[in-house]
């Protein structure tokens, strides 16, 4: 069966009975139909002296085409624990719609270990990420009407960092001039992003509170003066706007596993330009009413992970109980040299050196001081020479490693990888610690997580990099945590080195503060904020039949 026949069958509960088993009140509940919910802010004043759960965050291998089931196992291992009586909830990030009808499909975790209704969290949902694309473009309009209505905040129109945003793959609308015709406001270069690369969408899942929503909104800076100030949201006086349009937006949205096991999907920023978790709130929330919490964080561990230690954790007071590593004999293979077309007759020694990878992520986590477990998500082509091989590196290497089925069996398939983090979070010392400490130099941060995350020899910083550092370094801006963006394909800045790099820099070319969101953002290489379509899109292979049912979403 497909993974939509899958969820299709699925028994799903009415929200009212998620939200009630979740420890929810119905006043604290907003229904959107049947089977979704909003959590309003009722339930955060309730709860706030509740003593948090545990938090386990999953994370990966560096990624590959072979799949490696982050989001899969981040919802089985929740199912699991539910299934050993455990009072689990699980939080994730939305589905950009954009991806969805490209290259990727549907992303709400697959087989029997996925989140429902799948059709509408993979569409519109609740309408968040369609808040988040108009609250983004209400900045570009008011920049656009200032300068058209005599520029009386003597703007630079050719110095204006905020970009439009499109919650599609359009790569024609990367690079645009507007204002052309008679009447049409000022003729200027602009750009498109997807709309979970704004920085919107990143301050959505970083603010505490509304309050602090606001400050963060109204602290973004969108373009500069001739006299090269900074301008800001409140200059343009447009805070309160963007408020109303994100107040509902800002509210976690409930659903359900194909088990019932709660889930909380909320808020979806880029896991390259921004920080690729989901958000604040929701996360404390549902440390709140449980005790476990899964999450996940985009990408491998040295972005993902790195970015949900060093920026979510840091800013919010964070620690996990343990970190789960996801992995797959195929993807391993890859690292290892295998071709992506000859994966099932690669043998051992491909696996072998792949295991390079693994043991990089694996010493990342330990250089953090977290308790882990090492998740093999078994695929159907996988030898039992292949686990055999795989469990005798753990055992000789002193680390907990399950072999889990949670695409084929649910829950049920991921009860030892739920028993062996129950294991570490009971049995293995927590000494979590930051890579870099906030008062440290800008560009010691920048070669603490290249030398100590990505095992880089050196960082090289281009003359603009290196300009816009020095002027931060003298801002209120200078102990904001750092966020790199790089290569998700690589440990390295280089996509195509695979496996385990050695001997290489990261080079970093320019520099850019988010101030609404919190953190500087380095570019190591460059990074596609709007992405394109493959030759043969998601849409293409979407249909819906005479009974409204969608085919070949996922």
């Amino acid at each position: 069966m497909t993974d939509l026949e899958i969820a299709r069958k699925a028994k799903m509960l009415p929200i009212s009975e998620i939200a009630k088993k979740a420890g929810l009140l119905s006043e604290e509940v907003e229904f959107y139909g049947h089977y979704k919910a909003k959590i309003n802010d009722q339930a955060f004043k309730r709860t706030a002296k509740n003593k948090d759960g545990k938090l386990i965050l999953v994370t990966a291998i560096t990624p590959t085409k072979a799949g490696e089931g982050k989001s899969t196992t981040t919802i089985g291992l929740g199912c699991a624990l539910q299934l050993l009586k455990k009072n689990a909830f699980i939080v994730i990030r939305e589905p950009s719609l954009g991806p969805v009808m490209g290259i990727k499909g549907g992303a709400n975790g697959g087989g029997h270990a996925q989140v429902v209704p799948s059709e509408e969290i993979n569409l519109h949902f609740t309408g968040d990420i369609h808040a988040v694309t108009t609250a983004n473009n209400l900045i570009s309009n008011i920049i656009d009407n200032s300068l058209h209505q005599g520029n009386p905040l003597n703007i630079d129109s050719k110095n204006i960092t905020w970009k439009r945003c499109l919650d599609s793959n359009d790569r024609s609308l990367r690079d645009i001039i507007v204002g052309l015709g008679k009447g049409n406001g000022v003729v200027r270069e602009d750009h498109f992003i997807i709309t979970v690369a704004s920085e919107i969408m990143a301050v959505l899942c970083l603010a505490k509170d509304f309050k602090d929503l606001r400050v963060r909104l109204g602290r973004i800076i969108v373009a500069y003066s001739s006299a090269k100030k900074a301008i800001t949201v409140n200059d343009l006086k447009i805070t309160g706007a963007l408020l109303l349009l994100l107040k509902d937006a800002f509210k976690p949205n409930l659903v359900q596993t194909l088990e019932n096991t709660p889930v909380l999907i909320h808020g979806g920023p880029f896991a390259n330009i921004a920080h690729g978790c989901n958000s604040v709130i929701a996360t404390k929330l549902a440390l709140k009413l449980s005790d476990y919490t899964i999450t996940e964080a985009g990408f491998a561990a040295d972005l993902g992970a790195e970015k949900f230690l060093d920026i979510k954790c840091r800013l919010n007071n964070l620690k996990p109980a343990c970190v789960v590593l996801v992995a797959t004999i195929r993807a391993l293979k890859m690292h290892g040299g295998a071709e992506y077309d000859k994966l099932n007759e690669a043998g051992i020694e491909h696996l072998k050196s792949g295991m390079e990878n693994l043991e990089h992520h694996l010493e990342t986590i330990e250089k953090f001081g977290l308790p882990k477990v090492v998740c093999l998500n078994r695929f159907y082509s996988d030898t039992e020479a292949e686990i055999q091989f795989v469990t005798a590196w753990a055992k000789e290497k002193n680390v907990s490693l399950s072999l889990s089925e949670v695409f084929a069996k649910g829950g049920k398939g991921g009860i030892d990888l739920a028993e062996k983090v129950l294991k570490a979070i009971e049995t293995e010392k927590n000494d979590f610690k930051l890579i870099y400490e906030d008062s440290m130099l800008i560009k010691e941060k920048f070669k603490r997580i290249a030398k100590n995350v990505y095992g880089a020899d050196d960082v090289v910083f281009s003359l603009e990099a290196t300009r816009e550092i020095n002027r931060l370094q003298k801002s209120e801006f200078k102990e904001f945590p750092l966020c790199m963006a790089k290569t998700p394909l690589s440990i390295s800045d280089n996509p195509k080195l695979l496996n385990r790099p050695k001997g290489f820099k990261i080079t970093i070319n320019s520099v850019r503060v988010s101030a609404g969101a919190g953190f500087i953002i380095g570019f190591a290489g460059d990074i596609m904020t709007m992405p394109g379509l493959p030759k043969e899109p998601q849409a293409e292979k979407i249909d819906i039949d005479d009974d409204f049912l969608v085919t070949g979403l996922m």
